[in-house]
């Protein structure tokens, strides 16, 4: 079968196209037939070799897939062939990645496809509406009325966070950097965009929330958390979900007094029983179009490695994600 691959950790070059033998799906795995898979910028950290972990070399890379069922193992009794399919769990953990013809699933980290979804709008959805949708697991859940600041709303995990929040009846307030992209925001349902770079950010961010925010969302990177406790209310929340090498000032005595929490998660540690119910509720809001994605680049599966190049290049803008799908 026809799949990318690496021999080695390194740069976009390392990763080979050929033929590697169809897996053979052990009792409790599914034989999944590519249909659509997606670059995530976790699997150019394996990649890289940034994400310590041991790799079964030759290593497929890529973590997402959308397919149709080919064959179950003898212990697997909630699929059979034919079905519509999706997952986000391969190439950790010592599992083989999704960019391959084929993929040996384990039955408890796939999910059924709604038959309204199709296979490419999932992967324009998965990673990022997992991500939102843990996130505010962690966090115990949003309840309605409660005000969501979101620092960063047009991007892949802004707008599926954006759109999330707002489905479960919490008044969102994102930031965007340009026009178009907090048009963007109050698509997705934000009741108000603002320009994350104006110098009256703070006087902007209070009117539009005068009673203060109850979860600060700082998909930036850089987690400026004076600004993000100016702003929360008593007993707020600020989520950390990003800037790996940040080390921002901590206002100790502003955390504490009022009663502020900082709630940080990463993807990769979520359990079995947790992405499910997350993959449960991505597949009901995609399934009625509360959650949707863009696509910013569709390739075949001959140029991963170009897939790879794009989503590194920090020159090219990707308004969605990188869609691959087989030859």
């Amino acid at each position: 079968m026809q799949a990318a691959f690496i021999r080695r950790t390194g740069p976009p070059d390392v990763i080979e196209i050929g033929d590697l033998p169809v897996p053979t799906p052990a009792a409790n795995e599914v034989l999944v037939r590519l249909h659509a898979a997606a670059v995530d910028p976790v699997d150019t950290y394996i990649r890289q070799g940034l994400v310590a972990m041991d790799l079964p070399f030759p290593f497929v890379i890529g973590r997402d897939l959308a397919g149709t069922v080919e064959a179950v193992g003898g212990a697997v009794r909630g699929f059979a062939a034919g079905d519509r399919v999706w997952c986000n769990n391969q190439g950790i953990d010592g599992r083989q990645g999704s960019f391959a013809a084929f993929s040996a699933v384990r039955e408890d980290l796939l999910y059924a496809l709604p038959a309204a979804v199709g296979f490419e709008d999932i992967m324009a959805v998965a990673h990022a509406g997992l991500t939102a949708c843990l996130g505010i697991e962690r966090l115990g859940g949003l309840a309605a009325g409660q005000v969501v600041f979101v620092n960063g709303g047009a991007g892949n995990v802004g707008r599926a966070l954006v759109q999330v929040a707002t489905g479960l009846g919490a008044r969102v307030i994102a930031t965007a950097g340009t026009d178009a992209g907090r048009a963007t925001c109050r698509a997705d349902g934000a009741a108000a965009a603002l320009d994350y770079r104006s110098p009256a950010l703070a006087d902007e961010l209070r009117a539009a929330a005068p009673d203060g925010i109850d979860v600060y969302w700082d998909l930036s990177g850089r987690q400026d958390l004076a600004f993000a406790l100016a702003h929360l209310r008593r007993r707020g929340r600020i989520v950390v979900m990003s800037g790996l090498g940040a080390q921002p000032v901590l206002p100790v005595g502003a955390l504490y007094v009022n009663d502020v929490s900082i709630v940080g998660f990463a993807i990769t540690y979520a359990t079995v029983d947790e992405m499910r119910r997350c993959a449960d509720r991505i597949n009901a809001l995609a399934a009625d179009g509360r959650l949707r994605g863009a696509i910013a680049r569709r390739l075949p599966l001959s140029q991963a490695r170009e897939a790879h190049r794009l989503l590194e290049d920090k020159s090219v803008r990707l308004d969605g994600k990188i869609i691959v799908v087989p030859d």
